[in-house]
């Protein structure tokens, strides 16, 4: 088992929680409250910018040019295609984007990006990217059980753009290949430290999801 796997495999019984949250069930069967999807898009972009920042911070420690390229990539697909869906759902919310980056970031995102970006700025490129997977991998896991479950889903007039982009091929191949950027820079890197912070992110995601549904600040 390659150490993407193993880490994946270490938090599934956590990612289970996610698949149950009412925020989650209510973007599946799209009951959602809008008020609470505006909140969640708002704090979710405000998170792109670190999460963004992270991978920079890889970028700068990657030990060699394949992982530099890597990195680099995924500030790319973050900053023009992941900000791009919430664009256009903020512009249907009607929230301009200087809007969204002048609200306050609520408490658990900060938490949450804070994390990651001491992991970034203290570790090494393996552990930056144990801290990225969580977030990547488990909004396709999310995305492509509603597909499964209710196929009608990614129909939907307002929530089926959220759906078909997280379970999009093209998302789904970029996670593989974060999978195997972390599979190769894990190489000589303590699993437990790596497990640590995979269940520490997941965590995280699990009260992101919270403060959503709570629109908790």
């Amino acid at each position: 088992m390659g150490a993407s796997k193993e880490l994946l495999s270490s938090v599934r019984p956590l990612w289970e929680q996610y698949h149950a949250h009412p925020f989650v069930k209510g973007i599946a069967d799209g009951t959602l409250d809008i008020g609470r999807f505006r909140y969640y898009m708002i704090q979710d972009y405000l998170y792109l910018f670190d999460y963004a920042r992270v991978f920079a911070l890889g970028a700068a420690k990657a030990p060699d040019g394949e992982s530099l390229r890597a990195f680099g990539a995924y500030v790319h697909q973050i900053t023009d295609g992941e900000m791009e869906i919430h664009r256009a759902y903020m512009r249907r919310l009607g929230i301009t984007p200087g809007e969204a980056e002048r609200a306050e970031m609520a408490y658990a995102n900060a938490a949450y990006t804070d994390y990651m970006l001491r992991i970034a700025w203290e570790r090494g490129p393996a552990e930056i990217a144990a801290a990225i997977l969580a977030c990547a991998v488990s909004y396709e896991d999310i995305a492509l059980r509603i597909v499964s479950e209710r196929p009608e889903a990614a129909d939907h007039p307002f929530y089926g753009e959220w759906i078909r982009g997280y379970a999009d091929p093209g998302y789904g191949e970029a996670n593989r290949a974060l999978e195997a950027l972390t599979d190769r820079l894990a190489a000589g890197t303590s699993m437990e430290r790596l497990r640590e912070i995979m269940r520490i992110c997941s965590l995280h995601e699990l009260a992101f999801w919270d403060m959503a549904w709570e629109m908790r600040p």
